[in-house]
């Protein structure tokens, strides 16, 4: 595999140019939120537009928004964070020399003065630096740039696994369900364009079978469905169940991702489900919990098992069961490569997953993606519940060849942006295109179909080899234990 050195190379492009002009707006994400949009044009005549995303469960630790504190759209507005673009960011911009985003970033940081962005907020921040990053890129070719230039990751680019959100709980949904999000991702696909046809078809497949059970087909922020389930392999059973129908094997050809959002359920010290079984779990039951999903369910990916200040149960959930499953920290780092490195000398979790927003600039997220492509850790590129129809991401998932994308399900315009996005890429890079399906083998990640697994150091827990064919389904009610 090409890999790019992290350390000689500290050019982000030849040519000098400067901003010209900076104007900010306020416009509404795919909720119906207020957002900020922030347009750059700069002395070359290069234009460049991005407006920031915005989640639907925020992390502790994340990089703080601004807000207005007002009646209007609920204090959700963002004037404030307009007013700071004008009035704070375009003066002290203008004429701001750019050879890339890099300079402009640090100048960002440093005008902010904080930690948490508390000053400025990341959403301005971020409109800001994705914006120039767009007009130094040009139009249509910012994965291009980014690989080429930003020195993001060790790994040479390809086209990632899409893991779409199917179906929806917790925070995402109001229904009976805890867990956030249920998700499949076709890694025995030989293209994105195969990938996308399989998703869309085992997402056709699930609505036809909710439809048969008379559950809800209605879909969240994230084009999941949300029905109620008694219990929380409902979900897994019918996922599985999905797969087959739209004529596919489960684990060979499509697996299973599930982001618990954990922190949500976190009360005293306990997990409690108070959704649906009101039951409380302590850290090693949870453990015990995944540990009984993976011998029944082709589970690739469990995202924030546990709750980010629950270090000590990270710990030993990743010594438990990081050589079976990829396990990823979204609260748990926030795309914050501090908390990163913190994370991996402290030996929690084997993945990240990275959300622009959580940090606030488009260098920032390049130097946390560099730095778990380091230390061997998986990278999952992710979009957030309010959305906006741009697909800088799915260019950042093929840049830094991060092997996966969390964009939602194969439906609506915010979300389906992205994966077109991606099926043009895959069609510009012609013969030289790359799928992560059948070459994304980790410590922690799934392994298709016909690959051998590699003998663990002695320095990695769990079993020397990974099972590839479930056992027979047990009853779901042992797995509720």
């Amino acid at each position: 595999m090409r890999q790019r050195s992290l350390a000689t190379r500290g050019s982000w492009g030849p040519r000098v140019t400067s901003i010209a002009q900076l104007h900010a707006r306020e416009i509404l994400d795919s909720r119906g939120v207020p957002t900020i949009e922030v347009d750059v044009r700069l002395t070359n005549g290069a234009f460049g537009r991005a407006a920031a995303p915005s989640g639907g469960s925020r992390g502790k630790l994340e990089a703080l928004e601004l807000r207005d504190d007002e009646r209007r759209y609920g204090g959700l507005g963002v004037r404030r964070a307009v007013e700071v673009a004008r009035m704070i960011l375009a003066p002290a911009l203008v004429g701001f020399e750019l050879q890339g985003p890099r300079a402009l970033d640090e100048r960002l940081v440093e005008l902010d003065g904080t930690e948490n962005r508390g000053c400025l907020g990341a959403n301005t921040m971020l409109a800001v630096s994705l914006a120039v990053t767009h007009a130094l890129a040009g139009k249509d070719s910012a994965y291009r740039y980014l690989a080429e230039r930003c020195l993001a990751s060790a790994l040479a680019p390809r086209l990632p696994v899409p893991m779409f959100n199917v179906l929806n709980g917790g925070a995402h949904a109001g229904n009976t369900v805890d867990i956030q999000e249920y998700m499949v991702a076709p890694v025995g696909a030989t293209s994105f364009a195969e990938a996308l046809r399989m998703g869309v078809e085992t997402y056709r497949a699930l609505r036809s079978l909710l439809k048969k059970a008379d559950l809800a087909t209605s879909v969240g922020d994230e084009g999941g469905f949300a029905p109620d389930f008694e219990h929380h392999t409902q979900p897994l059973d019918l996922l599985v169940r999905a797969i087959e129908h739209a004529g596919l094997k489960p684990k060979e050809e499509v697996v299973i991702a599930i982001d618990i959002a954990a922190g949500e359920l976190l009360d005293d010290r306990t997990y409690v489900f108070r959704k649906s079984m009101q039951r409380r779990r302590s850290t090693e039951q949870m453990i015990q919990f995944y540990s009984s999903w993976l011998r029944y369910y082709p589970i690739w990916s469990i995202e924030d098992g546990l709750a980010d200040s629950d270090t000590e149960g990270w710990r030993a959930l990743t010594q438990a069961l990081g050589a079976r499953v990829q396990l990823v920290g979204d609260d748990l780092f926030v795309t914050n490569a501090k908390l990163l490195r913190a994370g991996i000398a402290g030996g929690l979790a084997n993945a990240v997953l990275i959300k622009l927003n959580q940090v606030g600039t488009v260098s920032e997220t390049l130097e946390t993606i560099a730095e778990a492509a380091r230390h061997g850790y998986g990278v999952i590129i992710s979009h957030r519940a309010g959305e906006t129809e741009s697909d800088f991401i799915a260019d950042l998932a093929v840049a830094t060849g991060a092997g996966q994308i969390k964009a939602g399900a194969p439906v609506r315009g915010e979300r389906v942006a992205k994966y077109n996005r991606l099926l043009r890429i895959e069609e510009d890079l012609g013969p030289a295109a790359r799928f992560a399906g059948r070459d994304f083998v980790q410590v922690g990640g799934f392994i298709p179909s016909g690959v051998i697994p590699r003998p663990l150091d002695a320095s990695e827990t769990g079993p020397a080899t990974r099972e590839l064919v479930p056992p027979p389904m047990r009853p779901a009610q042992d797995l509720e234990a």
